[in-house]
């Protein structure tokens, strides 16, 4: 299905002939029709989606709702998962801070911007390279030597097999993608003393143990789980990986574009345009990276291809670690992450997120620094050709381009992918009327929406 969407993107984009004969079908219109159904915000080739089966949730998922809201399992007994990923903000963090503020005394700031959990029950895990059905289980150091010396693929809107399969990193949890699991995923912020900073599993096992769910906890795995604190925990985890598995509202795929796709909603004419450019690979070019077709199977697309970049995006100074001239958040490389440091061609690469839902966040990018879509877009547009216009300026008043990745990491950088395939003095890849079309488009990924019947001609 992905091949064939992909195929009619390109006719609904370009009208290219070689597109119209992939995709087209004895029920499928012609390149013309094509073109005016998209004109009146229709959809020309309305596919099937297949969503997640909504169920009530298993004991074990309502136990790991209780425990993803519990603020007692934090030093403060002010912060649970649901406080740093809010369930009316897809998820995702509370405003507009940057990192939130956690610690005992709720004064102690994170180092990244929060990151939505929706749309993790397909994340695969972390890999260099594509999933290898003949060798389940390579050796990553010997795949991270082989890929050292590949030659890094373009990422080219409407052609996403040749990236699929290179060798780059890809997959994991958090923005530097140093865990596999969800249930390993919600232990990290327990543990880390400027977020939950549950001091360790000793104690949150004790925690566990006095909690008004603990029976429940016994009924499930047994009266001997409260005598060992290392499977309580990992067990009570467990639980709340379950509970992001089996509630609807985790992955509801109730977007404007989820109908869309479906044929039971219309675009508007600005977000019309803003889909053209989202696949233009000579413009936004952002389906290079964020892909927008229905998988193989047709379940839904998540907007990510999971891998990660180096985008070089300009230093938040909002950040308490970053007064420290001598710290770098370089992603891959750590601090946090620490496995993949000698790893030096993937040093300040970050895992690309889910567009989904992305009109409803108040903070962009792995430190936080962008606000707004309008700035992510301004960055996309003006990085290369205009760099004044996103860093700032050192004291001898030359521009601080790439002023938040060590020198040594610039060369990870991208620069060949649209629209970062521009040089100084360049004209940008998007006007500010086609910036605010994509924008447009983008809000079409937020969940929620009420689809109407669209009448076909």
């Amino acid at each position: 299905m992905r091949l064939r969407l992909a195929a009619a993107l390109l006719v609904i984009v370009a009208a290219t002939p070689a597109g119209l004969a992939a995709a087209s079908g004895p029920s499928q219109p012609d390149a013309q029709a094509a073109q005016a159904l998209l004109a009146e915000g229709k959809n020309p080739y309305p596919v099937n989606l297949h969503r997640p089966p909504s169920a009530p949730l298993s004991a074990m998922a309502l136990v790991g709702q209780k425990i993803f809201f519990d603020t007692s399992l934090s030093s403060s007994g002010k912060l649970s998962c649901s406080s740093c990923h809010i369930p009316t903000r897809a998820y995702g963090p509370p405003g507009a801070a940057p990192a939130v503020m956690g610690g005992k005394n709720m004064q102690r700031q994170g180092v990244r911007a929060v990151p939505s959990l929706m749309y993790l029950e397909r994340q695969p895990a972390f890999a260099v390279g594509p999933d290898d059905e003949e060798n389940e289980d390579p050796i990553l150091a010997q795949v991270v030597a082989q890929a050292s010396t590949a030659a890094r693929p373009q990422k080219i809107a409407g052609d996403a097999a040749q990236s699929a399969a290179a060798l780059v990193p890809q997959g994991g949890l958090f923005w530097d993608g140093r865990v596999d699991s969800l249930q390993d995923q919600a232990l990290v912020p327990l543990l880390n003393p400027l977020e939950m900073d549950g001091g360790s599993v000793v104690v949150l096992a004790a925690k566990l143990r006095r909690a008004a769910y603990a029976p429940v906890l016994v009924q499930l795995f047994g009266p001997s789980i409260l005598d060992s604190p290392g499977l309580l925990v990992s067990e009570a985890l467990f639980a709340v990986a379950r509970y992001q598995i089996e509630a609807p509202d985790f992955h509801p795929y109730t977007s404007k574009y989820d109908f869309w796709l479906e044929g039971k909603a219309r675009l508007s004419p600005a977000e019309t345009r803003g889909f053209r450019l989202f696949n233009d690979p000579a413009k936004a070019n952002c389906a290079g990276c964020h892909l927008d077709q229905p998988a193989a199977d047709g379940t839904p697309p998540l907007f990510t291809d999971h891998q990660f970049e180096a985008l070089g995006a300009p230093r938040n100074m909002e950040l308490a670690a970053n007064h420290d001239p001598a710290y770098f958040d370089r992603g891959i490389c750590g601090p946090d992450r620490t496995d993949m440091a000698a790893q030096k061609q993937y040093c300040g690469m970050f895992l690309t997120p889910t567009l989904r839902n992305a009109a409803t966040r108040q903070v962009f990018f792995h430190n936080g620094l962008f606000h707004t879509l309008q700035q992510v877009m301004d960055f996309y547009a003006f990085r290369d050709v205009a760099p004044e216009k996103v860093y700032p300026r050192n004291p001898d008043g030359t521009v601080a381009k790439y002023n938040d990745t060590p020198a040594a990491d610039r060369g990870n950088i991208d620069v060949a992918d649209a629209p970062f395939d521009r040089v100084l003095g360049d004209q940008p890849a998007m006007t500010p009327q086609e910036e605010q079309d994509i924008i447009a488009f983008l809000g079409t990924l937020t969940d929620g929406y009420s689809a109407r019947p669209v009448a076909r001609q």
